[in-house]
């Protein structure tokens, strides 16, 4: 399943991720780990989830590929928003720090992916997981590589 490719041509990064969210489409990655896309604005994103058992490692405890996974789409979909019809990217780097341990009792995380650099051939961004009450549960940079791709 391509999101993107259901969009019509033409659309800009943010006109693309703002009419996801108006139509309250998940990428596959979203509905298998419960998180979606809840903001979106010129490079910055917000994505909320409820971790929960579903995401457990075998110690009791939120894996950390889930928030890995929350800010790798922050950190992109941050890079998306500020790319034009026809440009795509893809991650290059990520580099996460993990500030406590989530579990089922953490209740919804919020995941802030915001662009701090970006060029015609790189983006530079960075995202936390923060939750309702402000508490930091993670955080990455992710160096992105922008590109030129066909549209159709």
């Amino acid at each position: 399943m391509n999101l993107v490719a259901e969009l019509p041509a033409g659309l800009t990064g943010l006109e693309q991720l703002q009419q996801m969210l108006a139509n309250g489409r998940v990428a596959p990655i979203g509905e298998t780990l419960g998180f979606k896309l809840a903001q979106v604005e010129e490079g910055r994103v917000v994505f909320e989830g409820v971790p929960g058992v579903h995401a457990y490692n075998p110690i009791g405890t939120v894996h950390g590929g889930y928030a890995a996974t929350l800010l790798d789409s922050a950190c992109g979909c941050a890079a998306h928003s500020r790319l034009a019809a026809n440009q795509g990217y893809t991650t290059l780097e990520l580099k996460v720090a993990y500030h406590r341990a989530m579990t089922a009792s953490t209740g919804t995380v919020y995941a802030e992916g915001r662009v701090l650099t970006i060029g015609r051939r790189a983006a530079f961004a960075e995202a936390t997981i923060k939750d309702a009450a402000g508490k930091l549960y993670a955080s990455a940079t992710s160096t992105l590589l922008v590109f030129e791709r066909e549209t159709t």
